[in-house]
């Protein structure tokens, strides 16, 4: 039986070799593929990630949610749900074909610009704590932000694999990224949210550099987005403060360098096995944003570095998995999927991560899966989704 013209098999039959992963051969995946099973190591650190969030929520914000609005489990059954909602947007992404994301590339880009602006209308987006970031009503308020670092990355992948080369290509492959993903960083500041910014560029870098773009046109880029990234930091009186608090929080112990130095406190308290789940001190007024931003000062403290590690490993085989179905992906398009939104997770837990251990400068980036926050959440649930069934087409070499 001869193979149809256009497909991976007639192109590999044509070379004489093994197929070229080209991005045509996507409209022929529904014929020509089988899905398998998605990566249980995969789904195993997904959900184990998920699982250690709501226990550390539930420990880190008891007696803080007790004392400010008489329950104990306020922040524990918030999560807890927005954990359903999101591992039902997992299941849902998982077992949508990853080729109709190439249809939705570019209307979920416009819907999210769209978002992007209507958030800093006045009286339609909401504000808290002089951040105005969130659309909806209620505990139905969501991030637009969070959305962005999602459909930002799947355009990216869809863009890149339209045509072989065009990575390569400054001004038809990188110029249009460039400027879809400057215009959502700079509504993102306008919220403002330099972490999620820096998420967004860092993002796009990473996928660049997978779709073979060239190292000159990356090292411009960063070179770039420097002098930028410190502008926005200097703009600020509050992110210069917190800037110059990372070189040396003990220069302001009470004021910018407090959050710095009372993680560093929770991280040292716990020592190897830690200091008991539940018996923290710091969450007890001491280290602002436990439950959130902070909440792995407090893995550190109550589980030790034992249980810092082991959430590392998670991450860890995450990242590891993520990439692996990107390699053996079967085209282009699934690969630069798969690679864009396993290193935008990756990324942020680096950031979170380092941020805590005082080795970056705060940013106000959640960590992943664990971090209490319904939008964070449920977009990161539903990338990995994503990755998920990217894995279900993905074979060995």
């Amino acid at each position: 039986m001869m193979a149809r013209p256009g497909t991976v098999a007639a192109r590999g039959a044509a070379a004489g070799g093994r197929p070229r992963r080209t991005v045509r051969s996507v409209r022929a995946r529904p014929v020509a593929m089988r899905a398998g099973s998605p990566d249980p190591l995969l789904f195993l650190a997904v959900v184990c990630l998920v699982a250690v969030g709501i226990v550390m929520v539930a420990s880190s914000s008891a007696v803080k949610s007790m004392e400010t609005l008489g329950d104990r489990y306020y922040y524990l059954k918030r999560q807890g749900a927005w954990a359903a909602l999101g591992l039902v947007a997992a299941l849902f992404t998982s077992r949508l074909k990853y080729w109709h994301w190439m249809s939705l590339a570019r209307p979920a880009l416009l819907v999210t610009m769209l978002l992007l602006v209507l958030v800093l209308v006045p009286g339609v987006g909401r504000a808290s704590r002089e951040a105005q970031r969130w659309l909806g009503y209620g505990s139905l308020a969501f991030q637009p932000s969070e959305l962005a670092k999602v459909t930002l990355t799947v355009f990216a992948a869809y863009h890149l694999s339209r045509r072989e080369g065009i990575a390569r290509d400054f001004w038809r492959g990188v110029v249009p990224l460039l400027f879809w993903t400057g215009m959502a960083a700079v509504l993102i500041l306008k919220q403002p949210d330099l972490g999620t910014a820096v998420t967004v560029g860092g993002t796009l870098f990473l996928t660049l550099i997978a779709a073979g773009a060239r190292l000159s046109h990356v090292a411009l880029l960063a070179l770039a987005a420097v002098p930028a990234t410190f502008w926005a930091i200097f703009a600020e009186d509050y992110r210069r403060r917190r800037f110059l608090a990372f070189l040396d929080p003990w220069a302001d112990p009470q004021g910018a360098g407090f959050h710095i130095i009372q993680a560093l406190y929770a991280l040292g308290c716990g020592r190897l096995f830690g200091v008991g789940l539940g018996e923290s001190r710091q969450k007890l007024w001491y280290l602002p944003e436990e439950h959130t931003d902070f909440i792995f000062a407090i893995i550190g403290e109550e589980l030790g570095l034992v249980g810092g590690l082991v959430v590392v490993g998670l991450f860890f085989l995450f990242a590891w998995r993520g990439f692996r179905a990107a390699m053996h992906a079967p085209d282009t398009f699934s690969a630069l999927l798969a690679a864009g939104l396993t290193g935008m997770i990756a990324l942020q837990a680096v950031i979170n991560m380092g941020v805590v251990t005082a080795l970056l400068p705060i940013t106000g980036i959640p960590l992943p899966f664990v971090s209490y926050g319904g939008s964070s959440l449920v977009f990161s649930l539903a990338a990995a989704g994503i990755v998920l069934n990217v894995s279900r087409y993905s074979r060995p070499p």
